[in-house]
């Protein structure tokens, strides 16, 4: 079944931190303008097609901000959180005691109160899917749903069909037909009764029993002479 998104990019304030393991200056305390953006879902959107109610946002902007604006967070594992708390109550600070810091940590903090929020203002009808808070324009960390990465992993299993192999004695082959020979009808050959049309013989040369002698070619024909004399 489908589902509604909408998101909603929220100014979470200045705030300033520092990671105490660090090797680096981020050793060191500094602080960004810090910026989160948030993925909202649902099945089955509200009375007026929405999937939340951005006019309906303002509380939770306030609660972050209450947490992020022009405060300095401290990781509770922190060397120097004692300093710190001594700094909170001489006013120098407004301190926040978070279990870790980061912006991979800050995306995790929005998404735990969003959701809440989220949750309670829809009566459980929306979802928060995802936050991505922004140190600066170059870098940003992101939180998602347990849910959701689960269903994101699921559907990057591909499963492929199981395929027969074909072998050649399985194959269907039409019968190869041979042609058969196309035969010349032999010439039909006409022959004398009572000669046999299978023993050849020579034409009879020179005078006949019905011709008498070369004088009268025409001997024994019409054209011939009835007693054998040649005609003059």
């Amino acid at each position: 079944m489908g589902k509604f998104e909408s998101t909603k990019i929220i100014e979470l304030g200045s705030c300033a931190f520092r990671q105490p393991q660090a090797k680096s200056h981020c050793r060191f305390l500094h602080g960004y303008r810090l910026t989160a953006k948030f993925w909202f879902s649902c099945n089955e959107l509200d009375e007026n097609n929405w999937v939340v109610d951005f006019g309906g946002l303002k509380g939770l902007k306030d609660k972050l901000q209450q947490h992020f604006d022009h405060t300095t967070i401290i990781s509770k594992h922190d060397p120097f959180l004692d300093d710190f708390n001594a700094l909170n109550r001489k006013g120098i600070i407004d301190l926040r005691i978070d279990d870790e810091v980061g912006i991979e940590m800050f995306a995790k903090k929005c998404f735990d109160i969003a959701d809440i929020y989220i949750s309670a203002m829809t009566n459980d009808r929306c979802n928060v899917e995802k936050v991505e808070v922004w140190e600066h324009e170059s870098n940003s960390a992101t939180y998602t749903n347990k849910q959701v990465q689960s269903m994101i992993f699921k559907s990057e299993e591909v499963k492929y069909p199981e395929t027969e192999l074909v072998t050649e004695t399985e194959t269907e082959t039409e019968p190869v037909t041979t042609p058969e020979p196309v035969t010349t009808p032999e010439p039909v050959k006409h022959t004398e009764p009572g000669k046999d049309p299978n023993n050849s013989y020579a034409a009879p040369v020179g005078p006949t029993r019905k011709s008498h002698g070369m004088s009268d070619p025409f001997g024994g024909t019409s054209w011939g002479s009835k007693n054998g004399d040649s005609v003059r």
